[in-house]
């Protein structure tokens, strides 16, 4: 059992069953918050643990009443956090390099993997760094990018510059695609490794398309509904959304839009498009259900370091019309499962979504594409890489 205690841990001492690695996963976001972060990285730990590793989770306390869990070859550590601004629903990891050296002493790990940069994740770098233990990172989140859309790009520099300097302090930084890691590459950061996010694709299927799902939305078959799936706030660029669905219900009446997630810009979205369906946040299985009855996707972020939602939509049947970035760069074939425009282009997207409209069979054929593209993303295979990256890092043969 895990007890905390101020700034000391006590953790107790399992043995390993060979072969496998113990490893300390540091993330101050985790289920049930809902984010790419968080259910891409449990879905890796997941398969870890498949694979017969041993998992620590690091992270802060969600809750006043939220407790550790443990099960075989899984324990959490629970340790302070407060809530993010803009984002209360997360929370940031507060510093505790005290206490993760005192766990790491009693408990040492084979390697430390940092999820996230805030406080939490830089003390347990210098934890790890103090001790001696191998350090693996993911880059998920463009802060900097973000900093420009809250009126803070005077910051964009700084925040780069601490990014960098964070990642180049461990052996390698995985990231999920071949521009990202250029895109870093060229800022100075250093050993960094491509590793592609997986897809659950039994839950994402077009099996789960619904009739009566999409009669709800008040579209027939014959009605072309588009889809946006996020945070609704002003980094993910949702304002090319409402001219998409505008430039298309311009050329014909028979266009729904349907927003799936919350945040900061829902009511002003819903004063702009009061014709548009706000579905809230909603389970994965849900989620799915409304992927699926879909026909379109609209993905307009220029943020995103991937963009889960992006090969969710295409393992569930669903075309994609996105700005050739991101995951959509990767899986998204123009004109085959879905459509591709220069970045920042936004007359491009919107003259391919009127064009779209004129031709809804278009959006049908890349449909029925959509999935094969992605089918090969599994998270076991994913979890295999990952482990051969950590075994590297370890010094262990692989």
């Amino acid at each position: 059992m895990t007890t905390m205690h101020s700034d000391q841990i006590v953790v107790e001492e399992y043995p390993a069953s060979s072969p496998s690695l113990r490893l300390s996963v540091v993330s101050e976001t985790w289920p049930p918050e809902i984010n790419g972060v968080s259910l891409t990285l449990s879905r890796l730990v997941q398969g870890l643990c498949a694979r017969n590793h041993q998992v620590q989770l690091i992270r802060p306390r969600q809750t006043r009443v939220d407790q550790a869990m443990r099960h075989e070859g899984f324990e959490e550590v629970l340790m302070r956090g407060m809530p993010i601004p803009r984002y209360p629903e997360l929370k940031l990891g507060l510093p505790g390099k005290r206490a993760l050296i005192q766990a790491w002493t009693l408990r040492r790990p084979d390697l430390v993997h940092i999820a996230t940069e805030g406080p939490l994740g830089w003390s347990a770098l210098q934890a790890a760094r103090t001790l001696r233990l191998p350090v693996t990172s993911d880059f998920r989140t463009n802060f900097h990018a973000y900093s420009e859309h809250y009126g803070v790009g005077w910051l964009r520099k700084p925040i780069v510059a601490y990014l960098r300097k964070f990642h180049n302090l461990t052996h390698l930084t995985m990231v999920p695609t071949q521009a990202l890691r250029a895109d870093l590459m060229a800022m100075g950061f250093e050993r960094v490794q491509v590793v592609a996010r997986g897809v659950d694709t039994r839950l994402f299927s077009p099996e789960h398309r619904s009739d009566t799902l999409r009669a709800s939305w008040g579209s027939t078959p014959q009605s072309t509904v588009l889809l946006a799936v996020g945070r609704l706030a002003a980094e993910k660029n949702l304002d090319m959304v409402l001219r998409a669905f505008e430039a298309m219900r311009a050329v014909r009446d028979d266009v729904k839009l349907v927003f799936v997630g919350d945040g900061p810009m829902r009511e002003s979205l819903r004063q702009r498009c009061p014709d548009a369906v706000f579905a809230g946040m909603q389970s994965q299985q849900a989620l799915a259900t409304y992927y699926a009855s879909a026909d379109l996707f609209l993905f307009p972020s220029t943020t995103e370091t991937f963009g889960n939602v992006t090969i969710e939509a295409l393992a569930s049947g669903t075309a994609v019309l996105a700005f050739n970035t991101a995951a959509a760069a990767d899986w998204v074939q123009h004109e085959g499962n879905g459509w591709l425009v220069p970045v920042n282009d936004e007359m491009a997207f919107l003259q391919v979504a009127t064009d779209l409209a004129c031709q809804p069979q278009r959006i049908a054929q890349a449909g029925a594409l959509a999935r094969s593209q992605v089918a090969r993303l599994d998270w076991q295979q994913i979890a295999c890489e990952v482990e051969t990256l950590f075994l590297r890092a370890t010094g262990s043969r692989v």
